[in-house]
């Protein structure tokens, strides 16, 4: 039994959930080394939406066996806590849990996923993304909050497990913030800037102090083409000033997580091939899906080049939907072809 299956006992072993496809939680992870102000960036952040009429929820996660950080989180809040171990190794089982209790006890608008600061958000992506197959849940953006100070003086003194770490970090977020930044001069800043901007040219980068930054911009990773506006018209104003903290680099057209909702089913043999030609970009791709060839449905996954297809007879109202994860390919494209496929098998069908 695959990893993904397992998964998928987990989630729907509770019975029956609905799926409606126009209802779905955004999710945020929050991401970023011990002590670069994630914590900050997140009571900020739950006050803004708060405030704003919408009802934020929490997963917390901490290697230690008490979430002190907890403690910052107003208790109106609702709050799942994972301690004792990562997400990304130990607690992996945990966080497909904590997404389906919030989202069936709580209702939330959006949740917010605070990793321990040893965590790498990729394999948090893939779990989140694995939850999307069969929650009602969205993953629309890895925010990383940077120690700008701690960032500098790792690449110019010793780059060990820790520089790596922040690599990852920084090379999975469509939102970077530069956290401390009045703690360096202008030269230095610049210095790390440009290592940031070299491990991840498609984030938008943001100078802060005390993770201050303008809401808006996470609410606009919740609107992909209000997003781009809003970053191309940053990106053409010349007048860029430190002292504000939503200092901007560059713009982006970074698609990190596209999933697809299929209106009818298609035929197995070209979906097959379509996988096959997917870009070197999208380096995993899974799903549920019925096929027009076939009585059964299948669970899909592909990694490395390789796809893998297992009968699975889903509980409740689970729809047939794939995503697609990886860097910097295109999400038009991707979803072109699938409605193509789709296309297809309705000309087949009549």
């Amino acid at each position: 039994m695959s990893r993904l299956e397992a998964f998928a006992i987990i989630l729907l072993g509770g019975g029956r959930m609905s799926m409606a496809t126009h209802q779905r939680v955004t999710v945020y992870v929050l991401s970023g080394f011990l002590g670069s102000g994630k914590t900050t960036l997140l009571t900020k952040a739950i006050d803004h939406f708060t405030e704003a009429g919408r009802k934020p929820a929490v997963i917390m996660n901490e290697i230690g066996e008490v979430n002190l950080d907890g403690q910052l989180i107003a208790n109106e809040v609702p709050m799942s806590e994972l301690l004792g171990g990562c997400i990304c190794c130990s607690s992996r089982g945990d966080l497909a849990t904590a997404l389906k209790e919030l989202v069936t006890e709580e209702q939330p608008d959006l949740i917010f996923i605070e990793s321990t600061g040893i965590a790498n958000p990729m394999e948090i992506i893939d779990e989140v993304t694995d939850a999307s197959l069969i929650l009602p849940v969205e993953l629309k953006a890895v925010i990383t909050v940077v120690d700008a100070p701690q960032l500098l003086e790792l690449s110019r003194t010793s780059r060990g497990k820790t520089y790596r770490l922040m690599q990852e970090q920084i090379r999975c977020a469509n939102l970077l913030l530069l956290n401390k930044a009045d703690l360096l001069q202008e030269a230095a800043l610049q210095e790390v800037d440009a290592l940031v901007r070299e491990w991840n040219p498609y984030a938008s980068v943001h100078y802060t102090v005390f993770s201050q930054i303008d809401m808006r911009l996470i609410e606009m990773l919740e609107e992909e083409q209000g997003q781009k506006q809003h970053l191309n018209a940053k990106h053409n104003d010349t007048d860029h000033d430190h002292a504000n903290d939503n200092h901007h680099h560059h713009s982006h057209n970074h698609v990190m997580a596209y999933t697809h909702f299929f209106e009818r089913a298609v035929d197995s043999n070209a979906f097959e091939e379509f996988v096959s030609k997917l870009p070197q970009e999208v380096y995993r791709a899974k799903g549920i899906l019925s096929f027009s060839d076939t009585s059964s449905r299948f669970l899909f996954q592909y990694a490395y080049r390789e796809m893998d297809f297992v009968k699975i007879t889903p509980k409740g109202d689970v729809p047939d939907v794939a995503v697609f994860i990886g860097e910097n390919f295109s999400k038009d494209a991707v979803r072109t072809e699938l409605l193509k496929l789709e296309s297809l098998s309705e000309v087949a069908a009549k």
